[in-house]
């Protein structure tokens, strides 16, 4: 459910490639669900524990809903990452934009992008923002997005950030500034050495696993950058879970 829009999407789950009926529950939400805009078959097969699938098959709509976090309009599809509590979103990604520090003339790196939500928040201010993320549909929203808001100083790539990122390097592609916004997992070790050979004067991590943020940040620590402030956010009340942002500056 989009926050501000409240408009609704619904994406059922299947092993299979068809459900019955999915017509006629179609009607049933759109007479019953206020918002209702898009119904969604995610297709998954494989025996894991990831929840959903590669496939989408649009049953109802466009396979979108729209929201919005501050001034900026997303556009959200079911294999896109988008936080799921919009009023600490904007504290967050508020924080990672002041820790960021930009001037007119930065370039910045923004690495594990998703649909591109701190890009743009970072391009509001910076010169130019390049956005890493290996989800090709997460990309795909990424660019909309900066459409949508007639941001044109962002460029996307889709693919892993530990190939990634060193390709862009050696091709020349360089940043003064890099936020990372990892998974749990924490960074690959050939973004955080890429990160060291680029040199930029400020780097902001932002984390969702206290543990391996505590890893990267010494990792870093043992190749030049200190972290001279921390702030976290609660992101998910009553909950063990917080999230986390880290201001580092090369010294």
């Amino acid at each position: 459910v989009g926050f501000t829009t409240n408009e609704v999407m619904v994406v059922l789950v299947a092993n299979g490639t068809n459900l019955p009926h999915l017509n006629e529950l179609a009607s049933v939400l759109q007479e019953n669900i206020p918002g209702f805009k898009t119904l969604v078959l995610n297709i998954n097969k494989a025996k894991t524990n990831v929840i959903l699938g590669k496939e989408n098959k649009v049953i109802y709509g466009n396979g979108k809903i729209n929201d919005y976090i501050g001034d900026l309009v997303f556009e959200i599809s079911p294999l896109s990452f988008f936080q799921v509590n919009p009023i600490q979103t904007e504290v967050l990604y508020n924080k990672a934009l002041e820790y960021a520090e930009l001037e007119e003339n930065d370039t910045v790196f923004d690495i594990y992008c998703g649909i591109g939500t701190i890009s743009l928040f970072l391009a509001q201010k910076a010169s130019k923002v390049y956005g890493i993320e290996i989800i090709e549909d997460a990309i795909k929203d990424a660019k909309i997005n900066a459409k949508l808001n007639n941001l044109d100083n962002v460029e996307f790539y889709a693919g892993k950030a530990e190939e990634v990122v060193p390709k862009m390097y050696r091709e020349g592609k360089s940043a003064n500034v890099v936020v990372i916004d990892p998974p749990r997992k924490g960074c690959d070790e050939k973004v955080l050495d890429t990160i060291v050979s680029m040199k930029p004067d400020r780097v902001v991590y932002v984390s969702c696993n206290p543990s391996t943020l505590a890893r990267d940040l010494a990792y870093l620590d043992e190749r030049g950058y200190k972290c001279v402030e921390i702030q976290p956010v609660d992101m998910f009340p009553h909950t063990m879970h917080v999230e986390t942002v880290a201001k580092l500056r090369r010294i």
